[in-house]
């Protein structure tokens, strides 16, 4: 039987009716739409110390030093290091035995009366989980999606309030806590793309397997993490960046992988004066590669897939776009620049089939209208027919007869590119067939992946690696 969901007002007044939390409330732009829920049910002298809205940028510069930009996690973290400090400072001799104080901060950018700017904002929340603890803290971006100013800010006291109550009842069970981000909500008005949880609250949390989670429970379409595992915000670290993108099970990663994404790369950048650092290389897995036969999740063959791609320096992208076009869209929203997705010939033949543009009313044509129209080009990797000795690249491959003049539309206005400095060695190594001979522990296995992989499976016994005995 499901917890029954408290409405916001409770949950407010839960908070206020406890004696054990007190703390303050910073919140710029969007109104003060957080605390005033907790003023509104009552109670409230027990739980706020101070509230504060910083609007005007010179105070708020004042208070919390300057900042680059003032809707960003930046200005969060210098909201919640001044507001958490100065009220622990002020405080602490006089009710720190039987306080656990805590700070909450938002800096939000909300519809403004053209409808012309991004709807976003920063949440988070500094905490003690008892008194004298050392803080853990809840950091989130969220996206607002109704298209009424009024609205957001309701939407986002909502949240702002869920968070409160979340971190200070829900912070031993993470996934009850993310989940419990969208009480009261719909994910029509509301997309929380990034979730970070630090601190003694969170030691053992993985935040690879909360941002896995954001996906799976559709508060976000797609997550991020880099190669150090930390949690990324899209907005923030695609903004004017090129764009690469390699999709695949990645169980486990292969020479393949890897030399399909660097040749890429490097193609990629030879067609413009870009410079190195303002391109990014993002290996993604869709939600359906994740699925076992059950339609569930094996959490720890994720963690082994993420483990392995860390290790190799890449970051990770977690979607639920099954169609490319879709990848494509959710990454032009982050940058103007320019995008590429790698993929494998046979890939691109599955890409001509009709039977992925069933939903659309202009079928394969709109498909690849929504792929194509956002600077988008699609870099190919060959692939070797083992019986025949076949190389099949982009000139040569066996499109259906109803899109071959599609596919030459395609490949002649260079919207298909074929990937030249590929390794030809590599052709004949296939990632299911790797994984099978690790599980067996059939030996020779390391040759056909990096060595940093094979170093990492061995070490943490992943993939189901047993060291012989």
């Amino acid at each position: 039987m499901e917890n029954k969901i408290l409405s916001t007002g409770a949950k407010a007044l839960e908070v206020n009716l406890d004696a054990l939390r007190y703390g303050s409330f910073a919140e710029i732009g969007a109104g003060q739409e957080v605390v005033r829920w907790f003023f509104r049910v009552g109670g409230a002298a027990g739980t706020i110390a101070k509230s504060i809205s910083a609007y005007d940028m010179k105070v708020s510069d004042d208070i919390y030093g300057k900042a680059a930009r003032y809707v960003s996690r930046e200005r969060l973290e210098d909201m919640l290091d001044h507001e958490y400090n100065l009220i622990v400072e002020c405080l602490s001799e006089q009710r720190g035995d039987n306080t656990a104080f805590f700070a909450f901060a938002n800096t939000v950018s909300a519809r403004n009366y053209h409808g012309t700017n991004e709807c976003h904002g920063w949440l988070g929340i500094r905490f003690q989980t008892e008194p004298h603890a050392a803080h853990s803290e809840i950091i989130i971006h969220v996206r607002m999606l109704d298209h009424e100013n009024a609205l957001q800010q309701e939407a986002l006291g909502i949240l702002g309030v869920n968070l409160v109550h979340g971190a200070f009842h829900l912070s031993h069970n993470p996934d009850l806590l993310v989940k419990s981000l969208l009480d009261n909500l719909t994910t029509d008005r509301i997309e929380v793309d990034m979730v970070d949880l630090h601190g003694d609250a969170f030691l053992h949390v993985d935040n690879r397997v909360i941002s896995l989670r954001l996906v799976q429970l559709g508060l976000s379409n797609a997550a991020m993490f880099s190669a150090d595992g930390r949690v990324l915000q899209p907005s923030e670290h695609l903004r004017k960046k090129n764009v690469l993108v390699e999709r695949g099970r990645f169980r486990p990663v292969t020479h393949v992988n890897i030399d399909m994404l660097n040749a890429a790369r490097k193609q990629f950048e030879a067609e413009d004066d870009s410079a190195p650092d303002e391109t990014i290389s993002i290996m993604e897995i869709t939600m359906h590669n994740l699925l076992d036969g059950n339609d569930s999740i094996d959490l720890e063959d994720f963690i082994s897939r993420a483990d392995v791609l860390e290790a190799t320096g890449h970051t990770v992208m977690i979607s639920d776009y099954p169609e490319y076009y879709r990848l494509a869209t959710y990454l032009s929203r982050y940058t103007n620049r320019r995008i590429g997705i790698t993929m494998g010939a046979h890939s691109l033949i599955e890409l001509f089939h009709d039977r992925y543009y069933t939903t659309l009313h202009g079928g394969i044509l709109e498909g690849f209208g929504r792929l194509f129209k956002n600077n988008v080009k699609l870099y190919i990797y060959p692939y070797k027919d083992a019986a025949t000795n076949t190389l099949f690249k982009v000139d040569n491959l066996n499109v259906d007869a109803k899109q071959k003049y599609l596919y030459e539309y395609l490949k002649e206005g260079e919207h298909i590119q074929q990937i030249e400095a590929f390794n030809e060695e590599y052709l004949h190594i296939f990632s299911p067939d790797v994984l099978k001979m690790i599980t067996s522990n059939e030996p020779g296995w390391e040759n056909l992946v990096p060595e940093v992989v094979a170093e990492k499976i061995k070490t943490q016994q992943l993939f189901g690696y047993k060291p012989a005995e």
